[in-house]
């Protein structure tokens, strides 16, 4: 098992976490204080309006903007799940008042000039587990497919969740993650649930209409409920004032996790003890390089991720089927590490280096998978296709590192090149005559980058004489530094 640090820089406006095994930044975690949303938050709220010809209510809950409560989202009692058909069969009226207080969970942003869309069916997330107060079955993720380990966790969920106060136990929902976790693990989720959902009721009895009783745990918390376990050595983080909010949230809610809680003191930023910015900026790099001399390119589109192996200057063995073998062993570590570290998900397409010989490949495979047993996140791997590929899939959880951190270039659109400065004049020229066979101007004025200007005065000035005499105007150009190598204007003077 592999030995664990956890880095943690807390700022106002931004969170990140370095996750560290063995010297070597694993996973980042990135959250943004402005770009939180709201969903998952409980508050007790107000009914402030009824409308019945549309079988809604507006809430006051604290927030800009009057929250909205569809029908279909109320959960009155005796009706499970919801958005349930049994509940909408009763009309809006006949279930809520005006001035009535509600507890409410948002299930969708505001957006725009609509506010946010609410539930009346409190659920409560955990790592392995969702916990659903109000309800008493025990559902399971459809993901995990076989029978034998749906009636597993139900068996062993019925045992762990059973009360002896003859108190109400409580509904759950088992994620995809909770298939393979000790009933120790989910005896501490359980707790850990029960124990938010106690805070949450209480508060509401006692705080008044348009309060805040619950929000989803921020990324520092997360730490100590999602990212801690056995192997963690410490919880480092470099603010006092969180590191004290952390230690109380601990202590309620994450018992195991509060004694490797740190304060970090050090002068140097705490993302430099492992050299976490330098592997942040190499994250974003279509180009992973390799001890050996080999290197990865990993391309992120919309439908999939590819990754290509290839030796580079590594000659270090014997023969070239031994080089191949050892680029691909390498490859295999380094491509496990970098889809926990971009956090890449969806379908992937791994290329490696093509191997003659079977036994070469069936290692590689299983160097692959052991390197992908450290990922916390789902993984599939179907193995070497017909033409040498290994396909796989990985759970999507979260954005990816480069679409959390970055934005489409404006100057390509995304396609990571752009057209050469004469290909861009004879654009322009073409766009010219076409123009001139509209459109009886007395000059054209050409406004484009000064790159495009410049060859057009120059290497291109013959075939733009030659248009200018053609179409019988004079044509003048103007650089403008503001376009882009493609944009460009023709002016109709």
């Amino acid at each position: 098992m592999a030995n664990q640090d956890i880095l943690i820089n807390w700022a106002p406006q931004e969170t990140r976490v370095a996750i560290i095994e063995n010297g070597a930044v694993q996973e980042l975690h990135v959250e943004r204080a402005l770009e939180r949303g709201l969903v998952g938050n409980v508050y007790l709220g107000k009914v402030a309006r009824v409308l019945p010809g549309m079988q809604s209510a507006f809430l006051e809950v604290g927030l800009e903007r009057a929250a909205f409560l569809h029908v279909a989202d109320l959960h009155p009692g005796g009706h499970h799940g919801g958005r349930n058909e049994a509940a909408a069969q009763v009309p809006i009226e006949r279930q809520v008042f005006e001035g009535q207080a509600l507890m409410v969970q948002v299930i969708k942003d505001p957006i725009g000039s609509k506010g946010a869309r609410l539930s009346t069916q409190i659920s409560i997330a955990g790592r392995l587990l969702v916990f659903l107060p109000q309800d008493t079955h025990i559902g399971i993720s459809q993901k995990i497919g076989s029978v034998e380990a749906r009636e597993g966790l139900r068996s062993r969920m019925q045992a762990l969740t059973a009360t002896t106060d003859g108190s109400a136990p409580g509904g759950f929902i088992l994620r995809t993650n909770a298939e393979d976790a000790s009933d120790a693990e989910l005896g501490d989720d359980i707790a850990y649930l029960r124990k938010a959902w106690a805070a949450i009721r209480s508060q509401g009895l006692s705080r008044p209409a348009g309060s805040l009783l619950h929000e989803d745990l921020n990324l520092a918390q997360r730490v100590l409920r999602d990212f801690a376990g056995e192997s963690t050595q410490t919880i480092r983080i470099d603010s006092r004032l969180q590191f004290e909010a952390l230690r109380s949230f601990g202590t309620a809610y994450s018992p195991t996790s509060v004694g490797k809680l740190e304060h970090y003191k050090g002068e140097r930023p705490i993302l430099d003890l492992f050299g976490v910015e330098e592997e942040i900026a190499k994250a974003l790099a279509r180009r992973v390089e390799l001890k050996s001399g080999g290197y990865l390119i990993i391309d992120q589109t919309e439908a999939l991720t590819t990754v290509d192996v290839n030796t580079g200057g590594f000659v270090g063995a014997r023969n070239f089927d031994d080089t191949i073998f050892k680029t691909n062993l390498e490859a295999a570590g380094a491509i496990a590490r970098q889809l926990r570290l971009r956090n890449l998900g969806g379908i992937i397409i791994v290329d490696f280096i093509d191997m003659a010989r079977e036994e070469h490949q069936a290692a590689v495979l299983a160097e692959f998978r052991k390197q992908l047993l450290r990922d916390r996140t789902k993984v599939t791997v179907s193995g070497f296709t017909q033409l040498g590929l290994v396909e796989m899939t990985r759970k999507r959880t979260r954005e990816s590192l480069a679409h959390l951190l970055c934005q489409v270039c404006p100057t390509c659109d995304g396609r990571g090149q752009v057209k050469t400065a004469r290909s861009v004049c004879y654009d322009i020229l073409r766009e010219i005559l076409r123009e001139a066979r509209q459109f009886n101007p007395k000059e054209f004025r050409v406004i484009a980058n000064a790159a495009v200007v410049e060859m057009l005065l120059d290497e291109e000035n013959q075939h733009l004489a030659g248009l200018s005499d053609f179409v019988g105007k004079p044509i003048s150009l103007s650089a403008e530094p503001s376009l882009t190598p493609e944009q460009y204007d023709i002016v109709l003077m």
